[in-house]
């Protein structure tokens, strides 16, 4: 499976149950994946979707390779080695990446 089909299912879950992201606020958080582009995860009114590309402004953006990424979905990477080996890099507000993977890990 792909890390876009990995990602669609994530969203079709939390989307079946939006109780732990309800009250977050609105957000975009961006993926810049080496090998299939960049990808948007948009966080609006208590649901949640992926955009292709760049058609939002994001608060955050997350660069890593799709395998880092699958793993980060799944909750099997550690995000603060990957950080600190340069497996994921994070440009923006470091916290809302640590926000993304406490939703992630909520639905695991």
């Amino acid at each position: 499976m792909g890390v876009r089909a990995e990602l669609d299912e994530l969203i079709s879950k939390i989307n079946a149950n939006p109780e732990h992201i309800k009250d977050e606020k609105d957000r975009v958080f961006q993926i810049n994946l080496e090998e299939s582009g960049i990808l948007q995860i948009v966080l609006a009114a208590g649901q949640i979707s992926v955009a292709d590309g760049t058609p939002h402004e994001p608060q955050v953006t997350l660069k890593t390779s799709d395998k880092n990424f699958s793993k980060l979905l799944k909750d099997d990477l550690n995000t603060t080695m990957a950080f600190m080996t340069g497996g994921l890099r994070v440009d923006g507000n470091l916290g809302l990446a640590l926000k993304l993977q406490e939703i992630v890990k909520k639905y695991q």
